[in-house]
């Protein structure tokens, strides 16, 4: 089963910049990436997952996602969702005379999803970078540029996922999500990742919380769903060899696992996405 991905643009060509609100009919999207811009996207209200690549985050705004050039992503919404969109070309930022927007760019992309502690300044300033971005003759205006750099610089004073920290917490909390990007077989156990990061599982799941609001079990959960809607979407194997790659004993116990975070059977969705 071979699916290729959809490649989005929703900037016109002579446009660099662009912010406006989300729009609330989206609720299920399939893969697809964005090959010349960097998004960054806010939601004040909503719920479900977002999928960007292999990670799969649980969607508790007020949340802030940023997607890179050519990642893939997908959403699975299951609540009307309210917020904004900030999309940003290249060019912007090689015309741009303020040169810091490229560093606190470069900042933001290390990370792809940050919890917000207050959303009162960040609202009000997408509110104004959408009033100014409707100017296609201002885009590229010192105002866009003062307003997006603040915002950008806003969110990294808010963001609670520990961008950019050099602190012990923040190199668990990574080095979990990165051990887990990394395994070739995943394993649906806290305690053996807890046993690989040297620590135990009282500790990785309070770090996990404290980072993403997740428990260590949710955020494992992540990964292992995304394996297995990448496998059910893009290879031929088969429900008992899916489930034995991602070290479930019974394929029985895979199709309980999968239907609880999903709401339908694996065989259902491979269905839904031919």
């Amino acid at each position: 089963m071979n699916h290729s991905i959809a490649v989005k643009d929703k900037l016109s060509s002579n446009r660099i910049i662009k912010i406006a609100p989300f729009k609330k009919e989206v609720r299920v999207t399939t893969p697809h990436k964005h090959n010349s811009y960097f998004e960054i996207i806010y939601l004040s209200k909503g719920g479900g997952f977002h999928s960007i690549d292999s990670q799969r985050y649980k969607i508790v705004p007020p949340i802030i996602f940023f997607v890179r050039k050519e990642q893939i992503h997908y959403w699975e919404l299951d609540a009307e969702p309210d917020g904004y969109v900030v999309i940003i070309k290249r060019k912007f930022v090689e015309v741009s005379l303020d040169k810091e927007i490229k560093t606190l760019l470069y900042k933001l992309s290390k990370t792809e999803m940050l919890h917000l502690k207050e959303t009162e300044t960040i609202t009000a300033i997408l509110q104004l970078l959408a009033k100014e971005s409707l100017n296609e003759n201002a885009i590229a205006s010192p105002i866009v540029e003062g307003l997006l750099k603040a915002l950008l610089a806003k969110l990294l004073v808010e963001g609670s996922s520990f961008v950019g920290a050099n602190v012990p917490e923040a190199n668990l909390y990574h080095s979990f999500r990165e051990l887990l990007s990394q395994e070739n077989r995943l394993k649906n156990s806290v305690s053996y990742y807890a046993t690989e990061l040297n620590t135990s599982p009282q500790n990785l799941n309070a770090v996990c919380r404290r980072a993403a609001n997740l428990s260590a079990a949710d955020v494992l959960s992540e990964f292992i769903i995304s394996e297995a809607k990448r496998l059910l979407i893009y290879t031929d194997k088969t429900i008992s060899e899916i489930s034995f790659l991602l070290s479930f004993n019974d394929s029985s116990h895979f199709v309980k696992y999968f239907k609880r975070f999903t709401n339908r059977t694996p065989k259902t969705f491979r269905i839904e996405q031919e």
